[in-house]
Formats: structure tokens, C-alpha cells, sequence
């Protein structure tokens, strides 16, 4: 291979990428942790090396022109191969310190994971920790994390899964919502209550009609994406919603929701890692502690 044709910087072509797959110069600034106007001369100073308009301005956002989708599939390839390299590189680590990124949803990071990262902290101060709280699913392929706490077994089989408990769930309310509506006794009085999801139509909606609910969207007046959110509202009396036993229970402002023929909404949690990182010594502390803290959390 003649490798002195090989003329285009690496950090240019991931700017390219990421520009490309986040649609806009502002959401891949935010995504590779640099200035808009740093990516913009990235991504401009490739195009002036390769000698292609990569992208076409669309109102806020930027489209690929013809050469900027020929050559995208490339540059994917390359990037997935600088993250096989990172992930193998990483897996040979020895120390235990250094950075872990653990990602997890919003009342797991808020409610949960706080007392053991305190812990964790202590018994291992040389790892710095990083706390994505976010409910969408990140890709630990792609090293958006090296842990993730998910509510669903991946099947990927680069991914290192393990069972850490059952969790329960149950309706709650605040007390003053459920005076509000009469102390309901039964489901067929509950139908007249307002309820909250993170979607319309949502899970929950389907999930109680199945328990013998009679639910429309109509019981479903506001939808907010963030669970933390969802929780203020229904301790400010807005409506209804369903959340963990262990935070639920806890909240004195609520009441857990308990009429006949109401079932407990269960679920498993599981651990996450990729095959290589579970290799490296300080991602595998990380992972056996979170797996020894959850085993006195919720059910095995």
C-alpha cells in the first residue's frame, strides 16, 4: 500500500462523520465535546483537501450532496474500526483508575445509583466517573458508555449481559389527587383518573388496559419524555403514574395504588458491557460493584 497517498486527517473525517450522522454542525459539536465553529473549519478543511462539498445547507440543518453520501459509508467503516482499536486498546489496560461512563435511566441515576457511587468512590478513588442519566438506549458498540443498567436483555453478542434483579413496580399517587378523586376502591373507579406516560399512546395505557382497564388517551391529558419530570408531576397532584416500589414507597408525599385485580408490574434489570472492556480492570471493578450493590436491591 502506498501509504503516502493517504492525505486526509483522521480527526477532519470524524468531524465529517459525526456531522453527517447528528445532522447538524451544532448537535455534532455537542457530541464530539468541541466549539461549533472548531468542527465547522474540521469539516471545511476536509472538504478543501478531498476537493467534494460534502453537504448542502437545509434551512437550520445540513444535507450530504451526492459525494458526501458516496464516501459516508467509508468513513463509517473507518470509524468503527478506530472503535475496535479503542475498545482493544482499552481492554488491556491494568490500572484501576481512569474514566468509566455508566449510563443509566433518569430515576435510576437520581434515585439509585447516588449512595453507590458514593461508595464506590471511596473504596476506588482513582476512577473518575461519568453518570449518562438518560432513558434513551446508548450504544455501547459504538463507546457512547462502557456500563450500561438497562431494563431489557441486549442481544448483541459483542455484549456482556448479566441478570442484577427483579424490580416491582406499582401505581402511585399523592394523596391529595387520590382525596381528590374520592380514595378510589376499585379499577372501574380509576378509569376516571388522569394518568401520565412518557408516550401517547403509551406502554402504561396498554399495560393497564390488559389488567382490566378501561383507559383511552384521554386519561393521558400530559406526556413528558423525562421521568424525573413524570415523578414531580404526580407529587404535585396532576395525575397518576407508575414507578419502582423502592422510590415509590419512599416518597411521603405519595401513596402506593392497591385495589383488587391490580397486579405489580415486574421487570428484570440487567448490566451491560461490551465483551473487550470487561478485560479492563477498572471496568470490570466498576461492573462487580454494581453487580454486588444490586444483589440487596429489589428480588434475584
Amino acid at each position: 500500500m502506498d501509504w503516502r497517498s493517504v492525505k486526509f486527517d483522521w480527526n477532519r473525517a470524524r468531524a465529517f462523520l459525526v456531522t453527517a450522522e447528528e445532522g447538524s454542525l451544532a448537535a455534532a459539536a455537542r457530541s464530539l465535546g468541541m466549539t461549533q465553529p472548531t468542527l465547522g473549519r474540521q469539516v471545511a478543511a476536509l472538504e478543501k483537501e478531498i476537493g467534494l462539498d460534502l453537504f448542502t445547507r437545509r434551512g437550520r440543518g445540513l444535507e450530504l450532496t451526492p459525494n458526501g453520501i458516496k464516501l459516508l459509508e467509508h468513513v463509517r467503516r473507518m470509524g468503527d474500526a478506530a472503535n475496535r482499536f479503542s475498545l482493544s486498546a482499552s481492554g488491556k489496560s491494568e490500572l484501576i483508575e481512569g474514566d468509566v461512563c455508566i449510563t443509566a435511566s433518569e430515576l435510576l441515576s437520581t434515585f439509585v445509583l447516588p449512595s453507590m457511587i458514593k461508595t464506590l468512590r471511596e473504596i476506588e478513588p482513582g476512577i473518575e466517573l461519568e453518570i449518562n442519566s438518560t432513558n434513551e438506549e446508548r450504544d455501547l458498540n459504538r463507546r457512547e458508555a462502557d456500563i450500561a443498567l438497562r431494563s431489557f436483555r441486549p442481544t448483541q453478542p459483542e455484549l456482556i449481559t448479566k441478570k442484577l434483579c427483579r424490580v416491582r413496580g406499582h401505581l402511585y399517587a399523592a394523596k391529595s389527587y387520590l382525596r381528590q378523586l374520592g380514595n378510589p376502591q376499585s379499577i372501574a373507579e380509576l378509569n376516571q383518573a388522569n394518568y401520565l406516560d412518557t408516550e401517547k399512546p403509551g406502554r402504561l395505557l396498554s399495560l393497564l388496559n390488559s389488567q382490566g382497564f378501561n383507559l383511552t388517551q384521554q386519561n393521558f391529558p400530559v406526556i413528558t419524555n423525562s421521568h424525573i419530570v413524570q415523578w414531580e408531576l404526580v407529587k404535585q397532584g396532576v395525575a397518576i403514574t407508575a414507578t419502582v416500589e423502592e422510590i415509590g414507597d419512599n416518597e411521603p408525599l405519595v401513596k402506593r395504588i392497591a385495589v383488587p385485580g391490580l397486579a405489580p408490574i415486574e421487570m428484570d434489570l440487567w448490566i451491560v458491557t461490551h465483551g473487550e472492556l470487561r478485560t479492563n480492570r477498572r471496568i470490570r471493578r466498576v461492573f462487580d460493584f454494581l453487580v454486588a450493590e444490586f444483589s440487596d436491591y429489589g428480588s434475584q
